[in-house]
């Protein structure tokens, strides 16, 4: 379980939140958008990197590599053993997420799995071994909504995030990936705001190249940018999994509207008994409680949800969270 940490103040918050939206942000364009110094965004930001309070990555998207399956995972197990369960999925290179949930004896993972072989290994060797687990279900995400990508806690306005977020080329015609491609993407997984020099010499190219296809994947959303922080730490004290039925035929529209809203973090489609999941970060019960009245109650095609309480994120983003294990 992560320990209790200390919110962050005003202005460290409201840079942590740029970092959220825009990971590679320039100091510079923080400071210009935040209406304070470069000096104090560097002196502010910088601990914060360092101590690991802000982890910068990169995500794959699984529609540009066609080997991955992304497979969500609501594991059962006994309670006196979850910890070390999770911990266990936390380490494994191939999760993206993994969160304890409701009462303690469940655990919900996302993975990328390295095709077929990878998915049934675990599904049908892995899972079955652990004398801990108790059950499973499975859930491949067919369809994750982008425009959750720049969530950023509610604590930026819409002109900021608009000033923050960087003009990227159109996206081009889709080719196949080179090697070139394939290393910087690596480098920015293990530091997603890793320059440009530091790229190219993992690269073997140019910085100039460096930068051009790192723009290319992405405007084309090859990857995606990411910034990973301890919520709690912004002064959000509650998190949820909403697992929701929606008629077929408003599935995009639904799953569009709810990835835009601030209090979202992620929105997929899922096969499944449930249709789409949702992750939710709100300040407080009440706030969960007025997002699922006021946001879900107003929406068409919903007919069924399940809510599920987030008891402590353990890995987000690829990124196993400091003081979790």
């Amino acid at each position: 379980m992560a320990k209790a940490s200390h919110s962050l103040s005003e202005t460290d918050s409201r840079i942590a939140a740029a970092m959220l939206a825009s990971p590679r942000a320039s100091w510079r364009t923080v400071g210009r958008v935040l209406d304070i110094s470069e000096r104090t965004v560097v002196r502010r930001a910088a601990p914060l990197f360092h101590d690991r309070t802000l982890r910068a990555t990169a995500v794959r998207n699984p529609v540009w590599f066609p080997d991955l399956i992304p497979l969500a995972l609501r594991i059962r197990c006994r309670p006196n053993q979850i910890s070390a369960i999770a911990a266990t999925l936390a380490r494994r290179p191939d999760t993206v997420w993994v969160d304890i949930l409701g009462g303690g004896d469940e655990i919900c993972t996302i993975l990328f799995l390295d095709g077929p072989d990878a998915r049934n290994s675990l599904l049908l060797r892995d899972l079955p071994a652990t004398p801990a687990v108790q059950s499973w279900t499975s859930h491949i995400l067919i369809r994750v909504f982008p425009a959750a990508f720049d969530w950023s806690g509610g604590l930026l306005t819409e002109a900021e995030l608009t000033s923050l977020r960087p003009e990227l080329p159109a996206p081009a015609a889709r080719s196949a990936l080179q090697p070139l491609d394939h290393a910087l993407i690596t480098t920015l997984v293990e530091d997603g705001r890793a320059s440009y020099a530091d790229l190219a010499r993992r690269a073997d190219t140019t910085a100039l190249t460096a930068r051009r296809r790192l723009e290319t994947l992405v405007g084309n959303q090859v990857v995606r940018l990411a910034t990973e922080v301890d919520l709690a730490r912004l002064g959000i004290r509650t998190e949820a999994l909403l697992w929701i039925t929606v008629a077929p035929g408003g599935l995009e529209e639904t799953g569009r509207r709810l990835s835009r809203h601030p209090q979202v973090r992620f929105a997929s489609a899922t096969t499944g008994s449930a249709n789409l999941l949702v992750a939710v970060a709100a300040a407080d019960l009440n706030a969960l409680y007025h997002f699922l009245s006021d946001t879900i109650g107003a929406l068409p095609h919903v007919s069924t949800i399940e809510v599920t309480p987030i008891l402590s994120g353990v890995k987000r983003t690829g990124l196993v969270r400091p003081g979790s294990l």
